[in-house]
């Protein structure tokens, strides 16, 4: 009986992720978006709509866009927190925890997500009406994308990264230290990971701004690294050196086109 919950458990998360990941691939599709976020024509016509025209435009509305990023959360996130799940599952044996602990876990961490979804979608409808962003969500000025490539990569040299990443890639240390048995307990526990995985991994989310909120393949690379960067045998070596990358990304975009002029391409 309880292998058979264990299993149903399981398969319901993953089958919220591959969800989520079908609902991007879809709104990928119906915006007229390839897998890198180029639009096509009718895509190409929606990134350069004033979003003032008195008419409905999806992407000009919060609604909308709370509920791709939402998705977005969901399928980039979730699978993140497998290492965290398993290590609550290894501490059911030892302690007190339960299946709806582990449910309680999974709310709480993604309900800290939805809260985040809802600021970025905030930010870019403010970004939108500011003209930072076109209306498929992508930099209008290379300056602000290099910007953006910039601050990220800073920020994982950090202190504040350093301490939040320290909680996401060992989480059986935090459970020791905030054992809650239970639903409750698991949503609370779930609520403080969240924001601690927030706090680690915002950054990664804000990039999308850089290559298009709905790069498909930017979606898979940031998640996988984030699934790498929470491993317990390799998580603490690559933090750095994805900072790095990112600097240099920062500074190719910069003078990119000036390279491109002074070598004729």
């Amino acid at each position: 009986m309880h292998a058979m919950v264990r299993s149903s458990l399981w398969l319901a998360f993953f089958g919220l992720v591959l969800a989520a990941w079908w609902m991007m691939y879809a709104m990928a599709m119906d915006m007229d978006l390839d897998l890198l976020g180029r639009p096509g024509d009718m895509g190409d016509r929606m990134r350069w709509m004033d979003p003032r025209m008195p008419m409905y435009m999806p992407m000009a509305n919060f609604g909308p866009l709370f509920v791709m990023w939402g998705a977005m959360m969901a399928a980039m996130m979730l699978p993140t927190m497998v290492p965290t799940l398993r290590s609550y599952e290894d501490l059911m044996i030892s302690a007190d925890g339960t299946r709806a602990g582990w449910l309680g876990v999974v709310l709480g961490y993604f309900a800290v997500w939805l809260l985040f979804a809802a600021l970025i979608a905030a930010v870019q409808l403010a970004l939108l009406f500011g003209g930072v962003v076109d209306m498929l969500g992508i930099a209008k000025s290379r300056w602000f994308a290099a910007a953006l490539l910039l601050v990220v990569g800073l920020f994982q040299f950090t202190r504040t990264k350093e301490l939040c990443h320290g909680v996401c890639h060992s989480p059986m240390m935090y459970f020791l230290g905030h054992w809650r048995s239970g639903f409750a307990g698991g949503l609370r526990m779930g609520l403080g990971l969240g924001a601690f995985c927030v706090g680690c991994c915002w950054g990664f989310m804000a990039l999308g701004f850089a290559g298009g909120v709905m790069n498909l393949a930017w979606m898979g690379l940031a998640t996988l690294f984030m699934v790498i960067e929470k491993l317990p045998q390799i998580g603490h070596y690559v933090t750095k050196p994805m900072g790095f990358a990112l600097i240099l990304g920062a500074f190719v975009v910069a003078v990119w086109p000036q390279l491109m002029t002074l070598t004729g391409g």
